[in-house]
């Protein structure tokens, strides 16, 4: 097939109920583009640094999908025919970072257009985006491609064009070099004999597509010679590569609440996720597409059965809809057992790419099966929840008789593994949510409403932790642990930072209101002169070693619907044993974490007091002129 992978999906996770959220890092910019770029490096190889590859690639990558893509499916409105209306502010500070992080930093070789309008314009037929932006402006250098027949909805779906050859006229002008389908295909020639497309604009696409294929060595001779012409299939599978599916779901796990630790017998319900894919340890024919829960299951099963030899199964559904609820037989079990761990959640029939929720709760009888088996148990039950997007479990987080509550996500081929190893205290869970879990009110709001900033006069929220005004159900960012961590802020070195501008005080008038300062007027040699470290003492006070993630968000001291509630800037994950401190640096950027976006999109600092938070802990700073 080839060596270009169309992936990561970067988009941010806006919307709760979005199908194809599962495969993104989340609602958070910052996380998004780091990410993005660590991503794409690792597809690429080493070619973003100019390392022993030069600018050749290792594999090429092309992140998706450009820009303001989040609906797929929902009440009839299909990702074919949306129009996402995008406010300037929001594309400069919640669609467009990740997107411009992975080619200045990650130097992506690709780009994938998606199907949507926004502001009325087709992404793949948008000039100003593809051109504009993402070549002029952020120096991209490599291939854009249309999402599978995005060309052929300009003109079917969408209606933005009159005939279909205006349609590749479009996109190829606007700078899309392939097609995803047939219509370039179809109509390309067309479109040239009626003097529609310039032969230019074909060389153009012809040059950028075959750079990538020569800088991945395609004619480069026997690849068998080349670099990683040696890699096969004894790299699949491999004991390392097994390895990190265990750590990832490990790591990934989210202990969302405890109170006792290690169960000590298991029942369970038959609803593990898809793989997309064979897994290591059952190697078959199967189709790459093919969903198999069994196995899954079984593989869990097996696991728990290592620490407890009398663990059990039963179905306690028909299938994750719950349609039909065995809930006598599943009774009749759970009462027998001392421990009962129930595994509930969703699977690909309830969210994957072209369908979208219109709920955020569970199948009804999914919900009443957990709370009748948890009244019956007789030690509170472990709930464990499997779900790509976030789900409204108020119900299971105030029930006495529902101990903890774990979040897998989907956690692959290791997952039961990991499921185990926490659930019996073997590993200390140190997952965070990605994403802000709320209410199922939440729906109340069209999921086509793009704006992330609150309108409180109409009683719009607002979206992610960084613009949501309203109740939640677990905050982006949470996770518990089995042990207590504190931190403590060591004495800054500055805590004034100085935004010397480089033209007259009179720099802020026109679209900015007095005390809001342009980054471009402060200029790349002073931003990069006010960045400074921010030092945090954290100490593990548990029983338990742990890998313990800080969150280092930034909130202005004066509140405004304009900016963000608060804002993460930075995070690492460190390694204590039980007992153990650690001093973390964190670096601020104060151009890039105390900006905002103002109405015309245009990055401004505002002047005043700024609090950076972690964990119950704050200091201030100050941004002065």
């Amino acid at each position: 097939m080839g060596l270009t992978f169309w992936a990561p999906n970067i988009n941010i996770f806006r919307d709760p109920r979005w199908g194809r959220g599962q495969e993104t890092p989340g609602e958070d910019p910052l996380v998004t583009g780091k990410y993005a770029v660590s991503y794409v490096r690792g597809i690429q190889g080493d070619s973003f640094e100019g390392g022993k590859l030069g600018e050749n690639l290792q594999a090429s990558a092309c992140w998706k999908h450009f820009t303001a893509y989040d609906l797929d499916n929902w009440k009839g409105v299909t990702r074919y025919d949306f129009n996402a209306n995008v406010s300037l502010q929001d594309l400069a500070d919640t669609y467009q970072p990740p997107f411009q992080s992975c080619i200045e930093e990650g130097k992506a070789s690709g780009v994938m257009c998606a199907y949507n309008r926004v502001n009325g314009v087709p992404n793949c037929a948008d000039y100003n985006l593809l051109s504009k932006t993402a070549r002029g402006q952020w120096g991209f250098n490599g291939y854009i491609t249309a999402d599978c027949d995005a060309v052929a909805t300009i003109y079917e779906q969408q209606g933005y064009v009159k005939v279909p050859e205006d349609a590749a006229a479009d996109v190829r002008k606007a700078g899309m070099d392939v097609d995803c389908g047939s219509y370039l295909l179809k109509y390309t020639k067309l479109a040239v004999e009626k003097r529609k497309l310039s032969l230019s604009e074909i060389d153009r696409a012809l040059y950028n597509l075959f750079s990538i294929r020569m800088r991945l060595g395609l004619f480069n001779g026997n690849p068998v010679k080349q670099p990683f012409g040696n890699s096969g299939l004894d790299q699949i599978c491999s004991q390392e590569h097994q390895n990190l599916a265990l750590e990832a779901a490990r790591n990934g796990i989210v202990l969302l609440k405890n109170a006792k630790k290690t169960p000590s017998a298991f029942k369970n319900q038959n609803n593990f996720p898809c793989s997309n894919g064979p897994q290591c340890r059952f190697r078959t024919n199967t189709s790459w597409k093919l969903c198999r829960p069994s196995l899954q299951n079984y593989y869990t099963i097996e696991r728990l059965q290592s620490y407890v030899k009398d663990t059990r199964f039963h179905q306690g559904c028909s299938a994750v809809n719950c349609s039909s609820a065995f809930t006598d037989q599943a009774m009749n079990v759970a009462t027998g057992a001392d421990r009962i761990v129930l595994v509930m959640g969703l699977d690909q029939t309830q969210e994957r790419e072209k369908l979208d929720r219109v709920d955020l709760v569970l199948p009804p009888k999914q919900q009443n099966l957990i709370s009748a088996i948890a009244r019956a148990a007789k030690n509170p039950i472990i709930l464990v929840l499997l779900s790509g997007g976030p789900v409204d479990i108020s119900f299971a987080k105030n029930d006495p008789h529902i101990g903890s509550i774990l979040w897998a996500g989907y956690p692959g081929e290791a997952g039961g593994r990991a499921l185990a190893e926490i659930i019996f205290g073997d590993h200390n869970p140190g997952g965070r949510l990605p994403v802000t879990w709320y209410p199922q009110s939440y729906t109340n709001i069209p999921m086509t409403d793009m704006r992330m900033r609150p309108e409180p006069s109409s009683g719009y929220p607002g979206r992610t932790y960084r613009f949501y005004q309203g109740l939640k159900v677990f905050e982006f960012g949470y996770g518990l642990s089995y042990s207590n961590y504190t931190y403590e802020f060591l004495p800054v070195k500055r805590n004034k930072v100085y935004l010397h501008i480089q033209v007259s005080s009179h720099v802020v008038g026109n679209s900015n209101p007095p005390g809001f300062i342009p980054v471009s007027k402060i200029g790349t040699e002073v931003c990069d002169k006010i960045k400074h470290q921010v030092t945090v003492r954290v100490e593990n006070n548990g029983e338990m070693a742990g890998k313990h993630s800080l969150l280092l968000f930034v909130r202005p001291a004066n509140m405004s619907n304009m900016r963000p509630v608060k804002q993460l800037v930075a995070f690492q994950s460190v390694n204590l044993k039980a007992g153990e401190r650690a001093e973390i640096e964190l670096q601020l950027r104060p151009c890039e974490h105390l900006s905002l976006a103002n109405e015309d999109g245009t990055m401004v600092i505002e002047e005043g007091s700024y609090f950076l938070s972690i964990g119950d802990k704050e200091i201030e700073i100050q941004a002065v002129k």
